[in-house]
């Protein structure tokens, strides 16, 4: 039997993950010859995983995105105005409304582009976002001076997750399920 490469992580530490974690997984493991980079010699960009996986991810009850088009995204609400309308709002690759969970793919600008910054930041302060699921590839691969580069975005994100949600001077309000595809 070939192990998966598809892993993952809860924070905070000192809880079990959630009930739901092992079934959101399961979906990244069941699209793993597809998705998986630690095999494939590019991966994909992260519009292509999550419209991979994303079939699976409505059977589980996530409202997903559907393409670029503004009417095809998920959006979570920051503020709410007069009348209750929101006033601001931010785009999430998909959102469990029973869970309460925000899902986000990243690919290749996961690490390099900082995107994973601005994921954890945005899950502040999204409404009703009690835990996200960030999605990330275990490894990048990228050319530069004609030779073949690695980054470990699974891991360098990882250490970060670590080290916030390990500090005693932040207290993030979500959980976290870290996965690396």
């Amino acid at each position: 039997m070939i192990s998966s490469t598809i892993r993952y992580m809860s924070f905070p530490l000192t809880e079990p993950p959630p009930e739901f974690a092992k079934e959101i997984v399961s979906v990244f493991r069941k699209h793993e010859s597809r998705i998986g980079t630690m095999h494939l010699k590019k991966g994909l960009a992260s519009n292509e995983v999550l419209m991979a996986i994303r079939d699976d991810l409505v059977l589980l009850g996530f409202e997903v995105e559907a393409s670029k088009i503004k009417a095809d995204k998920i959006q979570r609400p920051v503020f709410f105005g007069e009348n209750g309308q929101p006033t601001l709002m931010y785009e999430i690759d998909a959102y469990h409304p029973i869970w309460r969970c925000g899902f986000e793919v990243e690919a290749g600008r996961a690490w390099m582009g900082n995107v994973i910054y601005r994921d954890l930041i945005q899950a502040l302060v999204m409404v009703q976002v009690d835990t996200l699921v960030l999605a990330v590839p275990n490894a990048y691969r990228y050319l530069t001076g004609g030779r073949e580069i690695i980054n470990q975005d699974y891991d360098k994100t990882r250490k970060v997750a670590e080290t916030l949600y390990g500090h005693s001077r932040v207290r993030l309000p979500y959980r976290l399920i870290l996965i690396g595809y």
